[in-house]
């Protein structure tokens, strides 16, 4: 079975060979497989491999390795953060504000969080995709006790300005959280100077194992937080349960692979991406989604006027692509985050998500053209 040209990065990556390596002695029975939390050579073997990779996360984002609390994904990390923040702070307040193109990991979070007392407040966005400023400043109130913006958005790869927005809410004294879940490999992060609290992250989007996140909580804020899960005291007793060494050491080598190669990542996939839409953008009435000149090089978003994304994808049945969010597909619904640009209904139809990654080629970028802009134009010919 020939297997279509991946296309479809933002969604999950493909696990780096190198990745792989760094963990299959933590799936053998050589030395690796112990209880991280037991006091004998197999359990401090495995201990160890965990504070490797506490380090190697840390260092990629230039954090303490303290402030790295592992998690099953960004999901949990995401949770932990906003849920974390509301049960702990409510006495000061129980305003939070986020933004209408979050991931529905944040955006789920907070209805849930809404159905027990908690006020909302939905930031729209601009045509761009990007928040402004005075929008966030208005809505700012004295019980906002946290403020939840993804920097890069998993749909349209726009980038928010978090330093700038991170400002803005340390001047009002409410917490911060940021999704950078799209963000490590594609920028260059440093917690050590932005104004950020809390940090969502995931092992998967940077060619390392599903099933593994981590979330950065800031020391020097004193910041509290609520446990979500009763048991043992893992993870400073912020996320109890037996540690999953193999995955996390996993996530580790892939946080320190994406730091060493991430000029040459940016460069090489920026110019496929370039590559890609001056290939598709000669059909007529072809749109981008979001601003060039505000995105991450692995993410275009296009919308094929007059062809449906849904009779679309079919057609390219050679390239695994998506229309926007993993997690939506093959739900009911247009997308929350083109309808938050304005797009017309017809328009976010007719939209599809091309992400490339580190193993993208030149060869797959070009055969990907030819195959886009044979099938519209046959489509739109019918």
């Amino acid at each position: 079975m020939q297997l279509p040209i991946y296309l479809d990065n933002a969604a999950s990556t493909p696990l780096d060979q190198r990745v792989l390596a760094a963990m299959l002695p933590f799936l053998s029975q050589a030395q690796g497989f112990g209880n991280p939390s037991s006091s004998h050579v197999y359990g401090r073997i495995a201990a160890q491999a965990i504070e490797t990779a506490r380090n190697q996360v840390a260092q990629a984002i230039h954090a303490k390795p303290a402030e790295i609390i592992w998690t099953s994904g960004a999901t949990e990390a995401n949770n932990l953060a906003i849920k974390g923040i509301a049960y702990a702070n409510q006495a000061k307040g129980k305003h939070i504000i986020t933004t209408k193109i979050e991931h529905s990991a944040v955006l789920d979070t907070c209805a849930q969080l809404a159905k027990e007392g908690f006020a909302i407040t939905y930031l729209p966005v601009a045509a761009n995709g990007l928040l402004d400023l005075t929008v966030l400043k208005q809505a700012l109130r004295p019980d906002t006790i946290l403020v939840s913006i993804m920097q890069v958005n998993n749909e349209i790869g726009v980038v928010q300005d978090i330093a700038a927005i991170g400002n803005c809410v340390r001047a009002s004294n409410a917490y911060f959280h940021v999704d950078a879940v799209q963000s490590v490999g594609k920028l260059k992060l440093n917690v050590a100077q932005l104004p950020v609290d809390l940090m969502s992250f995931s092992a998967h989007k940077v060619y390392g194992p599903k099933g593994v996140g981590a979330l950065y909580v800031n020391q020097q804020r004193a910041i509290k937080l609520q446990a979500l899960f009763n048991g043992g005291g893992q993870e400073h007793s912020l996320r109890p349960g037996t540690l999953a060494t193999h995955q996390i050491v996993g996530m580790g080598a892939a946080f320190a692979i994406a730091q060493q190669e991430l000029a040459n990542d940016l460069k090489r996939i920026q110019y496929l991406k370039e590559r890609l839409w001056q290939g598709i953008s000669r059909l007529d009435d072809v749109y981008l989604n979001g601003d060039l000149s505000v995105q991450v090089p692995h993410i275009l978003n296009v919308a094929f006027d007059r062809v449906e994304a849904k009779i679309l994808l079919p057609a390219l049945k050679d390239l695994a692509v998506s229309t926007g969010s993993a997690c939506h597909e093959g739900h009911a619904g247009k997308s929350h985050v083109l309808s938050a640009l304005g797009l017309s209904d017809k328009l976010i139809n007719s939209s599809v998500r091309f992400s490339l990654g580190r193993f993208t080629t030149e060869d797959e970028i070009d055969f990907a053209v030819g195959k886009i802009c044979s099938a519209v134009e046959k489509l739109r010919a019918l």
